[in-house]
């Protein structure tokens, strides 16, 4: 018997250390950019060279796997993130190949909320554009480890130092070249491994990658790279210091530790380089992700975000606590969260990362969301549109699911026994708002179906009806943002949509508050009345005590004493201000940037509740809003255009018209090509209101050879025309 149990033990041991292997060898990745840097054509070589795919798809034939849908072939851009799985040297990579353009940042920002690792891929030209540090931003917020891919090293102009100057002065990390190109512009044919010192070239359709010694003519260099390469890693890792210090120099063994140990932790950042369109060091990138990058494992387990309800007689009512920690265990319950949900006509297909446990197919889990059981009746692995169906998942795995009826993008899908609820992707507030209607009256209730449906998909776009005018209105963060949204209607649906011009979220601010604003609420209409004084202090906030600098919406605080207002009235008093600031005096809009005090109050022995102390509180502070002084903010972008010199006054005259204010105008780049028309960069702050249509007017005035991009840059005072 104890022969038995001692086999049985081993097995068991065997079995999970297998299993913990299989999950060290997954990597959950992102490929982050700024539009057009080229990380479609990344994601199309990994998956050409893993021998997923047989032929390199291209971007501007349409040909692309991740770029499936209809609208990203014919607009040449990524919209909406695919999930492509492959293989290479012996590790599983899920990837997620996110948008590039400003107005599909939520897509980015939900799938960040899943990986454990990102390529940041940056333009060898263009080197850090503004999308670029927006995406870099993002993942430093949810604590993703990226490394960098400097593509495009093919183009005339292309730069390896100066695109790495880029990502130092404006990213502020530590930047790590860990190869030196070999050749420049159209004679760039491979790279040196600063590690190995080794050179890897790849012939002329870059099919095939051949290792030699480091080039004559750059021996000096390579040598003199590693050595900076060396001492830099040298200042930041303890090991690596020790080494150098006691050898005078750091073994590629040690180097590539500490490397990983470095990306892990963000301290430093593993920069390379290559010809994506060329494919020309997308081996030495793959790599580089399964080498640096950290696996399931690596990462910290996630923690529940707020009690979960409970389901089952055998449930434990304290499971759903906040605080819980969950490991990429398979052998722990079942914790999944939803980051994208397809709501097509013949059925739901929700994506999931599985973070803890294993997941069957059959299986019943809990929606901590909705407090309802869920069947799973389909596991399926992912490769952008096609999908192929699995027994099972654990935990590591990116799937998706069918037979979910409820879940919606954030909600937590886990063991009913072991309830918990995890942080949720926070969508970004819309910024732009159209009317929608049918174009035919027969038609109007398709196009609620298909506009319900979208909004579950995307939690960036809101649907709304306009309280005077009857109108539908949809919201979302920018004009594409909502032309793709309307056009995925017209072609899934089939309804044909009509809308109205663009208008912009406004907001209202406050500038001068009022103390000691005196409110009472009585009310009596025979039975329990309602009766409730209050006394608050009303002003405004500071800027920059927001998030990463943003006013921050409101702040409550109560200073009442000797219970003259209970706690659990307090509480009632703080949601009525909430209410009320969601509609200000000047038109309307959200009221941000408030600091409400309660000082004093009173209640009543019988007619006092807390109905009633929230009812005063949302009429008292509009009350005590329209005793102050507020101003009427409106959304700006940041906006750069590049344009020809010969046109530089024609847009600067054209952005100051716009009420554009130019922050910085700079010539083109010193390793312009030779012969190229001269060109300049322009960097202004302008209105959203003023940019709708803005890329019709460029072209016009540039005949075409002008370009800009945009990111959100908080709001800014309106003109009083604007409420």
């Amino acid at each position: 018997m104890r022969t038995d149990t001692t086999t049985v033990t081993s097995t068991t041991a065997a079995a999970t250390s297998t299993t913990h292997a299989a999950i060290a060898a997954v990597r959950n990745l992102g490929i982050l950019a700024h539009v057009d840097a080229g990380k479609t054509t990344v994601t199309e070589r990994i998956l050409y060279l893993t021998g997923t795919t047989h032929k390199r798809g291209e971007v501007h034939d349409g040909t692309t796997v991740t770029d499936f849908d209809p609208q990203e072939r014919d607009r040449g851009i990524t919209i909406f993130a695919a999930a492509v799985s492959c293989a290479w040297a012996g590790h599983r990579i899920n990837l997620i190949d996110t948008p590039g353009h400003v107005d599909f940042a939520d897509e980015v920002e939900r799938s960040l909320r899943v990986l454990d690792g990102a390529v940041a891929v940056f333009d060898a030209v263009a080197g850090v554009e503004p999308q670029s540090e927006s995406v870099w931003r993002q993942a430093e917020r949810h604590g993703v480890p990226r490394i960098a891919f400097v593509n495009k090293l093919d183009r005339a102009g292309a730069d390896l130092d100066t695109a790495v100057a880029s990502i130092r002065e404006r990213l502020h990390p530590r930047p790590l070249a860990v190869q030196l190109p070999i050749g420049t512009e159209e004679s760039f044919t491979g790279v040196v491994d600063l590690l190995r010192l080794r050179a890897l070239t790849w012939d002329g359709d870059g099919t095939a990658a051949a290792e030699g010694p480091v080039p004559a003519h750059l021996a000096d260099e390579a040598a003199t790279r590693r050595r900076a390469l060396e001492e830099a890693v040298a200042e930041l890792n303890p090991e690596a210091l020790e080494e150098f210090c006691t050898h005078g120099t750091v073994t590629a063994a040690t180097l590539a530790t500490a490397l990983r140990e470095l990306t892990r932790t963000g301290e430093a950042v593993v920069v390379l380089c290559g010809s994506a369109y060329r494919n020309r060091g997308i081996e030495p990138l793959l790599d580089a992700a399964v080498a640096y990058l950290p696996s399931p494992l690596d990462v910290p387990p996630v923690r529940s975000a707020d009690p979960a309800p409970s389901t089952g007689a055998g449930a434990d009512p304290a499971a759903g606590g906040t605080g819980q920690l969950r490991t990429a265990d398979p052998e722990q319950p079942l914790t999944a969260l939803a980051f994208k949900v397809v709501a097509a006509p013949t059925g739901r297909l929700t994506y999931l990362r599985l973070y803890a446990g294993t997941l069957h197919k059959g299986a019943t889990v809990l929606d901590t969301t909705t407090g309802r059981t869920e069947r799973v009746a389909r596991i399926l692995r992912v490769m952008a549109d096609r999908h192929t169906e699995t027994d099972h998942a654990r935990a590591g795995d990116i799937v998706a699911v069918i037979g979910p009826k409820t879940a919606r993008v954030g909600t937590t899908l886990c063991d009913p026994d072991h309830p918990i609820r995890l942080e949720a992707p926070v969508s970004a507030e819309p910024v732009v708002t159209v009317a929608v209607e049918a174009r035919r009256a027969a038609d109007t209730d398709k196009l609620a179906a298909a506009l319900a449906r979208l909004a579950e998909e995307d939690p960036s776009l809101r649907l709304a009806t306009d309280p005077e005018t009857g109108q539908r209105t949809l919201s979302g963060l920018g004009e594409l943002h909502l032309e793709v949204a309307v056009e995925k209607v017209r072609r899934e649906a089939g309804v044909e949509a009509v809308t109205g011009a663009p208008t912009v979220a406004l907001r209202e601010a406050l500038v001068e508050g009022v103390t000691g604003f005196v409110y009472r609420h009585a009310k009596q209409d025979g039975g329990a009345g309602q009766f409730a004084h209050l006394v608050l202090d009303v002003r405004p906030l500071p800027q920059g005590t927001g998030r990463e600098g943003a006013e921050p919406d409101f702040v409550f605080a109560s200073t009442v004493t000797g219970g003259r207002v209970p706690r659990e009235y307090v509480q009632a008093v703080e949601a009525g201000c909430r209410e009320a600031l969601a509609e200000g005096p000047l038109g309307g809009h959200p009221v941000t940037g408030v600091a409400v005090t309660l000082t004093d109050g009173a209640t009543h022995p019988k007619d006092s509740s807390e109905l009633a102390f929230r009812t005063a509180a949302r009429l008292g502070l509009r009350e005590a809003l329209r005793a102050s002084r507020l101003r009427l903010l409106e959304p700006v972008a940041e906006v750069t255009v590049t344009v020809p010199e010969d046109a530089l006054g024609t847009v600067l005259g054209d952005l100051a018209a716009r009420r554009g204010h130019i922050q910085a105008t700079t010539p083109a780049r010193a390793t312009a090509p030779a012969g190229a028309p001269a060109s300049a960069q322009v960097n202004a702050l302008v209105p959203l209101a003023e940019l709708f249509g803005y890329a019709t007017r460029l072209r016009g005035r540039t005949q075409g050879r002008g370009t800009f991009t945009t990111r959100p840059a908080g709001y800014a005072p309106a003109p009083a025309a604007a409420a």
